[in-house]
């Protein structure tokens, strides 16, 4: 099944808030093997001038792969996430994610292209806070593989 190339373009309804906790932070640092003290410690985190805890830079991943059910799960889209790799990943920030930013995702379809048999779709998600202060811009690239011939 070919996806959708009217797709490209397309934006989702923006995301309900993702509150960042500061456990949330430390248990995604500690599973990552990030050992700075300002993604542990709420002290050495104000000292370095953050309100608070400050998250990994791939932390946002935990918010942007939920919120892009909304592109995976749209049966227009035609996508079979059963035939879905993971091409590539890029972050561009506003400043850091900290814990109790309340985080909204607005995703969309930047690309989708056909090469060898097998779609490759560019999706971006363009997070801010409930306020709308930008925080930072997540690029995703799945690559939906050709069927076995």
């Amino acid at each position: 099944m070919s996806l959708d190339l009217s797709f490209v373009g397309r934006s989702w309804p923006p995301t309900d808030a993702y509150v960042v906790g500061r456990e949330k932070i430390r248990e995604f640092a500690t599973a990552i093997g990030a050992t700075d003290p300002l993604h542990h410690d709420p002290v050495a985190a104000r000292a370095a001038g953050y309100p608070d805890v400050v998250a990994p830079p791939t932390f946002p991943t935990v918010v942007t792969m939920k919120a892009s059910r909304q592109i995976i799960d749209d049966p227009g889209l035609g996508l079979d996430y059963s035939r879905v790799v993971h091409g590539d990943q890029r972050f561009t920030y506003t400043r850091p994610v900290v814990a109790g930013d309340a985080l909204v995702c607005v995703n969309t379809v930047e690309e989708i292209v056909a090469r060898g048999g097998h779609h490759f779709i560019t999706t971006r998600t363009d997070v801010t806070t409930e306020s709308g202060e930008p925080i930072v811009t997540a690029w995703s690239k799945l690559v939906q593989r050709g069927e076995e011939q």
